[in-house]
């Protein structure tokens, strides 16, 4: 029995490991520059954001490092909309192949997910960067990183199961999902400090830390860019608080796995 598991689950993480470098190649297959456009995408945004509400609108002019944590932001939000914004049409996408081959079909939706955590390692190489020559003073609390960007990839790829499971019989969650990202995206604390929503009241601020991609955007510019960002913890000052972004990243996580393998059986029929 345990060989038994273990040549299957081989065989997946097989499958997987090609999946992904095929997703990586192909896309940015053609282009004259390549790979360079997975930097240079947030770059270009960050540059724009900075000119407009940094340079001209002074937002975040009393935050220490504001414009790496901007940028730091930006990234994160980037790889969080790339894991379920692929994650959504993965499965029609390779619906030639669910047809023709019997596999496990969350390879498909965990492929993309990887290649768009290959694209934030690069972006968090070029944050790196930007850290040293603002002189960012680095703590052991880097250290904590990896784990917050776990909870945010299960939130994100929780979302993706669901969504993709949705799309291969509902074509018009693509376009309701992009509506919501939009509302996310001023939602999560992207291109804004959380002091400016603190300043306003402690209860809003901590209902839109809620959110798990805000508490996960924040806690890493807390443990990487200066301990004087607000997080959903400091805010509250009650750690149960804090725990829900958490507890609701794994649910949502479980809920669209489970979703996804429930309908997962019929998309050779529906793709």
């Amino acid at each position: 029995m345990w060989s038994k598991y273990k040549d299957k689950y081989r065989y997946s993480l097989i499958l997987l490991r090609e999946l992904v470098r095929t997703e990586f190649k192909l896309r940015y297959q053609g282009s004259v520059l390549g790979y360079l456009w997975s930097l240079l995408r947030p770059l270009f945004l960050f540059i724009i954001l900075y000119v407009v509400f940094v340079h001209f609108l002074k937002v975040g002019h009393d935050v220490p490092h504001w414009p790496v944590a901007m940028l730091l932001g930006i990234v994160l939000w980037n790889f969080f909309a790339e894991v379920t914004n692929v994650g959504i049409t993965s499965i029609v996408n390779r619906g030639d192949v669910i047809r023709k081959i019997n596999f496990p079909k969350y390879i498909i939706v965990l492929a993309s997910s990887m290649s768009a955590l290959i694209n934030l390692a690069i972006n968090l190489f070029v944050i790196v960067i930007f850290m040293y020559i603002d002189k960012v003073e680095l703590s052991w609390t880097v250290l904590l990183v990896p784990f917050i960007i776990v909870e945010l990839f299960i939130f994100a790829l929780g979302i993706a199961f669901f969504l993709s499971a949705v799309y291969v019989r509902l074509r018009d969650i693509n376009y309701i999902w992009e509506i919501l990202m939009q509302g996310l995206f001023y939602g999560s604390i992207v291109i804004y400090p959380a002091s400016m929503i603190l300043d306003k009241g402690k209860k809003i601020t901590e209902l839109l830390m809620l959110n798990p991609v805000a508490q996960t955007i924040q806690d890493v510019r807390y443990v990487l860019i200066s301990h004087d960002m607000p997080t959903l913890l400091s805010v509250s000052q009650r750690p149960w608080v804090a725990t829900i972004p958490v507890l609701a990243s794994i649910v949502i996580f479980i809920f669209g796995a489970w979703y996804f393998r429930k309908h997962s059986i019929r998309f050779a029929e529906d793709v």
